[in-house]
């Protein structure tokens, strides 16, 4: 994913785990130069050996960059794209988005991904504006554009210390909008208790002494809570026609298919980071020294992306498991989730547990047999649309 304006946003969000990322490109301008983006792409299209190539600009917030710079990206795309197909994807928090970027997106078809958590108590109780102010109307008026322009658009939502009480409330507020693509993140972030910089600086996953865990971040066994409560309501009524990301990551795994999300697979390293000033990174979350791989002005993506160092870190999802992991029976659709979660201990003493696990253990023991269902339907070509009826009569005294 590219940062075309590294970790800038127009929001003050308290638990945002970029904004700390600032004070690494302070000496340099807060904007991707036209040479940088013009290598990135024609780099990128290059290295893909997919007919489709998908672009996707990420933030910070990526908006501040303006429909300008998304028209030289695409010229570029159309330069660079031979005989591949060019899709675009952009992830904003909603508050920039008007008529020109509207009729922009629209004319280039991008897909739009909006970060909302909630009906308005719940979203403005972490995402706030510039002076602690009030975002939820602002991006409610950029999501009734999209809708008004018949842009389509997912949502995404963090599940925080506060969120996670009010499960079912979020899932219908997100359906009452139009949301049929949902996406439900996490909170789990530590901070180094002996920073050095003005702003909070973020604890790599590495580090076991002198790292805090934020008072935002989502108790584990409650993010369990919090999506079991989604899914049984999503399973006895909107499966087919509500798509929620883990979910649907789940099921094929159960299937043995690629799931198609990092988290959920055994290795990773194919999700680098790209800032405004040509620094890749290992992944979005590892924007640590450590894990810059060099600079694609000075180096080419596809020597980047398969470095030694790149490769080790791929492999590390699924080597560096605790050996309880690697005996539980969902070893196959959890996979250790994200390494940077990992920052607890095994009963046993072994570094390395996700803290989430005891609230995926809670998730994945709950939907095994709606899966089980859903997977034996499809591999004898039926609908797996009949769980319905069986999660209504398993649900119904729950």
């Amino acid at each position: 994913m590219a940062k075309p304006v590294g970790a800038l946003c127009n929001l003050d969000c308290n638990y945002c785990y970029y904004r700390g990322k600032m004070s690494m490109y302070e000496d340099n301008p807060f904007m991707m130069k036209e040479e940088v983006l013009e290598e990135y792409v024609k780099q990128y299209i290059q290295s893909q050996t997919s007919p489709v190539v998908i672009f996707s600009w990420q933030g910070g917030e990526p908006t501040l960059a303006g429909p300008a710079f998304y028209e030289q990206a695409v010229y570029f795309q159309k330069k660079y794209a031979g005989n591949k197909k060019i899709e675009n994807a952009i992830q904003t928090n909603g508050t920039m988005l008007d008529e020109a970027w509207c009729i922009f997106l629209k004319k280039h078809r991008f897909l739009v991904g909006v970060s909302i958590d909630g009906p308005r108590e719940i979203h403005d109780y972490h995402r706030r504006g510039v002076g602690q102010t009030s975002t939820w109307e602002k991006v409610m008026r950029g999501i009734n554009l999209l809708r008004d322009y018949s842009i389509p658009f997912n949502t995404l939502t963090t599940v925080t210390s506060h969120s996670v009480k009010f499960p079912l409330e979020i899932y219908e507020f997100l359906k009452g909008i139009g949301s049929s693509y949902q996406q439900y993140a996490p909170v789990v972030e530590r901070y180094l208790k002996y920073k050095t910089t003005i702003e909070p600086e973020l604890s790599p996953p590495e580090v076991r002494i002198g790292a805090e865990l934020t008072t935002w971040s989502v108790p584990a066994e409650k993010y369990g809570d919090f999506m079991v409560s989604i899914f049984n309501e999503w399973i006895r009524k909107d499966v087919g026609k509500v798509f929620v990301q883990l979910f649907e990551t789940s099921l094929a795994n159960w299937l043995g298919e690629d799931p198609g999300l990092c988290l959920f697979k055994k290795y990773c390293g194919n999700a680098l980071l790209l800032e405004q000033n040509g620094d890749v990174f290992a992944c979005d979350h590892f924007v640590f020294p450590n894990y810059l791989r060099g600079n694609l002005m000075d180096q080419s993506l596809q020597e980047l992306a398969s470095s030694e160092d790149q490769t080790a870190f791929g492999f590390s999802k699924f080597n560096d498991l605790p050996s309880m992991c690697k005996s539980c029976d969902y070893l196959f659709a959890c996979f250790g989730e994200c390494p940077k979660n990992r920052i607890i201990t095994t009963p046993e003493g072994e570094y390395g547990l996700n803290y989430l696990c005891p609230g995926l253990l809670k998730y994945f023991k709950h939907v095994a047999p709606f899966m089980d269902h859903m997977r034996e339907e499809i591999q004898k070509g039926r609908s797996p649309l009949s769980v319905r009826k069986m999660a209504r009569k398993l649900l119904s005294s729950k």
